[in-house]
């Protein structure tokens, strides 16, 4: 037992420790998926898995509640792998290291995956708590959340039977949602070939570091800045001034994070060695003073590197530094309905060489409305095709529209007073839940989704507040017994 494990509630907590022992990454999840399994049997529950690995549990109505509408209590079971490039860190092997630190859980350099680790533990502690009063209760958890939403997508036929759901993938506490917004995925292909590189040049790296990075849907409104974007402007401009040829660039890793490092390697020839050393110099200032209310720790760093074989070969490089500039990237509209929410978005991802001479750009576009969703994927798409890209998206996923008299959100609603006396906040999303989905597969479904606060979520920085696990505890106890 860790530290962790004795924080209150115990019940909640104990489950939480145990799932960070298993690891977990998106489209790796046989070991939490065996942890669940085994769990089911181990409580005499029954279970079910289907064909793409989504398990779901049932535990009877408690003795009175048998004639109570049954509820859903849904989490994933995946988790965005993030680490700090110093830290040495195996996902697919090793436990998460989490700490207490100042009224919050964190890990160690990593991800810590309480997004959704900490619903997870909650189902998983409602479905053995033998004071907790409810209905028919299923406890579902679906994997590929974070990457492609595959277990909502591909659910198996009779897995629910609950009319209503409890989402528990929600990261502000106070905070009720009853929609979100829709996504889509473009990647686009570059294909290039290498060239010799030119004689009587000088070769750097450049690194852009220690941004916050965070979700590409829930902290897309912050002003984060993206380090993609970053590195290329640099390169933009050394293209402009000093003969810059490209080597390598590299930038981001997941489609839902706004991307916090990246790097590139090039040449100048070397009699702009000194003149490109003196517009760096500018260039990181005026940075530093551009991002220092938004990006505290901001690093870039320039390095001399060994000489260079082989760089980009010209027209590529001219197409994708460009488009990497000129592609739209954050926010694009607000909400005109619903005060203060983001409406539609757009992130750059990633950035990444591949085997077989193929550069891949990936990024996410975000909207509640699916009309503005499929104009700003053609905005991102018509930069990267005229660049020369091939272009493609994801099958993308759709919206979940409010539903403001849902009996579900009146009881939760009711709820939180009563146990508060304070008023929840009743809102949308901007980052994408399963719920859509669900909404798809079982029209009659009733929804409300609910967690504990969460913060910097899909970075390293990500921590859980330790004085929320209560409330967010208290509150499921409290709609499963009232409901």
């Amino acid at each position: 037992m860790s530290e962790i494990a004795n924080l209150e509630p115990r019940p909640v907590w104990e489950q939480f420790d145990a799932i960070l022992k298993v690891p977990r990454p998106s489209k790796k999840e046989g070991k939490i998926i065996e942890f669940l399994v085994d769990f089911a049997k181990k409580h005499n529950l029954e279970y079910r898995k289907d064909a793409v690995g989504n398990v779901v549990m049932r535990k009877p109505a408690s003795p009175g509640f048998e004639e109570r509408p049954a509820v859903v209590l849904q989490s994933h079971m995946d988790m965005v792998c993030e680490k700090n490039s110093d830290v040495e860190f195996d996902f697919d092997n090793d436990p998460i290291r989490a700490r207490v630190e100042g009224g919050w859980v964190r890990a160690e350099g990593t991800t810590l995956g309480a997004d959704c680790g900490i619903g997870m533990a909650a189902a998983l502690a409602m479905m053995i708590d033998p004071e907790a009063q409810h209905g028919p209760l299923e406890a579902l958890f679906t994997v590929d959340e974070e990457t492609g939403l595959t277990g909502a997508f591909e659910l198996g036929d009779g897995m629910l039977q609950g009319k209503y759901l409890i989402n528990l993938d929600s990261e502000d506490e106070g905070e009720l949602f009853i929609g979100c917004a829709g996504g889509i995925d473009t990647v686009a292909t570059f294909r290039y070939t290498m060239e010799p590189a030119p004689k009587n040049y000088t070769f750097f790296r450049v690194d852009v570091s220690d941004l916050l990075g965070g979700h590409s849907g829930d902290d897309i409104d912050k002003g984060r800045v993206n380090s993609n974007k970053t590195v290329a402007r640099l390169l933009w401009g050394g293209m402009q001034s000093f003969e810059l040829r490209l080597s390598y660039f590299s930038g981001g890793n997941l489609r839902n994070a706004i991307p916090r490092e990246a790097y590139a390697i090039f040449g100048v020839p070397e009699r702009f060695v000194k003149e490109f050393r003196k517009r760096y110099e500018l260039f990181a200032a005026d940075l530093e003073s551009e991002f220092r209310l938004r990006e505290p720790n901001f690093k870039i760093t320039l390095n001399e590197m060994p000489q260079v074989d082989e760089v980009l070969d010209a027209r590529t490089q001219f197409a994708l530094v460009y488009s990497l500039v000129g592609v739209p990237n954050g926010v694009i509209a607000m909400s005109a309905a619903v005060p203060g929410l983001v409406e539609t978005s757009t992130n750059l991802a990633s950035v990444k060489f591949e085997e077989g001479g193929r550069i891949v750009v990936t990024s996410s576009q975000r909207s509640s409305v699916e009309s503005a969703k499929t104009y700003v994927m053609q905005m991102v798409e018509s930069i990267f095709a005229l660049a020369g890209a091939d272009v493609a998206h994801s099958d993308g996923y759709p919206g979940w529209a409010p539903d403001p008299d849902s009996r579900l959100l009146e009881v939760t609603a009711d709820a939180y007073r009563r146990l508060f006396a304070a008023e929840p906040k009743v809102r949308a999303i901007h980052a994408g839940l399963e719920c859509g989905l669900f909404l798809e597969k079982y029209p009659g479904l009733e929804m409300v989704s609910f967690g504990p606060t969460l913060r910097g979520v899909h970075s390293p920085d990500e921590r859980l507040e330790i004085a929320t696990v209560p409330k967010f505890w208290d509150l499921l106890r409290e709609v499963l017994r009232t409901l």
